[in-house]
């Protein structure tokens, strides 16, 4: 073997090395990202369902509708993802309610959550539903 060689095959298993420890911290960014996304999706569920719950009765002796924007103010909170740390992670959630008709009554519930990845920007985890009066 020629010294030739031996610095190409270096070369080659140094480009092979640092493509493997290159795949294994994209692999970990994305999973931590994941785990960072499902607790936004958490986090915006978590505030539609309180808005699901609020009273909204139509055919009360006097009407009750307690599903109006200005009941859910905005909040921030911290994600529901393991901390070491000072790596605590903020959200902030925005909830809006639409009315979109009114005969039949239906209203419009939109729960955002806003975080933020690091140093790759924000992200917005949105969840939309409908829902009618109580009965």
């Amino acid at each position: 073997m020629t010294l030739t060689e031996v610095v190409i095959s270096l070369a080659i298993g140094g480009v092979l090395f640092g493509g493997l420890i290159s795949g294994y911290m994209q692999s970990a960014a994305r999973a931590e990202w994941s785990a960072y996304y499902l607790a936004g999706h958490a986090s915006a569920l978590q505030r539609l369902e309180a808005a699901r719950a609020a009273k909204w009765d139509t055919q009360a002796a006097p009407p009750v509708d307690l599903l109006v924007s200005s009941n859910f103010p905005v909040v921030v909170d911290v994600l529901d993802v393991p901390v070491a740390g000072t790596n605590l992670v903020y959200a902030t959630n925005t909830l809006t309610v639409e009315t979109v008709t009114t005969n039949p009554p239906l209203k419009l519930i939109r729960s955002e959550t806003v975080w933020a990845f690091h140093r790759r920007g924000l992200f917005t985890n949105v969840t939309i539903t409908y829902r009618a009066p109580d009965q």
